[in-house]
């Protein structure tokens, strides 16, 4: 077992049931495709980083998708509010004996395995590891060991989680990696020059 962790969070591809705001300007069918495209380039940009890779599914595990057995171990993500479940993958992993854990989703084609080596790298002297995002969220959280605070009362996918996530860390020491705009709308779609496949 390696010291560090990487935790993904993602959702099962269905139709109708991922990026629901951005399916609003483009649909349920376009939409679902650039979410399997995300989930694509994460799956890319993971693959070969040097840790033990934790992929947490929202409804159900799936045998035999990108995610190949032997690289990713395969989770359920607990039930609850983001944070809870944010919560319950980051103190499983600190549980199982990691040291340093980080947590990404699967949103964001600016993501970059050196990116997540940096955040790797700056954990070791930072408590907390934060990759703020566009919208005023966070596409990237590292700790070396549980904050519960981090996890609650939280307006999870607002604009203030960032802002709300630094009031509980003023003791804590931080580092901040690049900002990176994630994928919500269509507008985060258009900024991210993403080219739809020709049918």
């Amino acid at each position: 077992m390696k010291t560090n962790a990487l935790i993904i969070f993602t959702r099962n591809p269905e139709l109708g049931k991922v990026k629901t705001r951005l399916a609003k300007t483009i649909g349920d069918v376009k939409a679902l495709e650039v979410y399997k495209d995300l989930l694509q380039h994460t799956m890319e940009q993971t693959q070969n980083i040097d840790c033990d890779k934790f992929v947490f599914y929202d409804i159900a595990i799936v045998e035999g998708d990108i995610w190949k057995k032997g690289v990713y171990h395969k989770k359920i993500q607990s039930k609850g509010d983001l944070g809870e479940k944010m919560q319950a993958a980051f103190e499983q992993l600190f549980e199982q004996g990691y040291t340093n854990c980080i947590i990404v989703g699967s949103d964001l084609f600016e993501l970059k395995s050196e990116i997540i080596e940096t955040a790797f790298t700056e954990l070791e002297r930072n408590e907390v590891i934060l990759g703020p995002a566009e919208d005023g969220g966070y596409y990237l959280l590292g700790l070396k060991k549980m904050i519960p605070s981090l996890f609650k009362n939280k307006d999870w996918g607002s604009s203030t989680v960032l802002r709300d996530t630094l009031k509980d860390l003023t003791n804590h020491k931080i580092n901040f990696l690049e900002t990176l705009n994630d994928i919500d709308t269509f507008e985060d779609l258009e900024k991210s020059n993403y080219q739809f496949k020709q049918n």
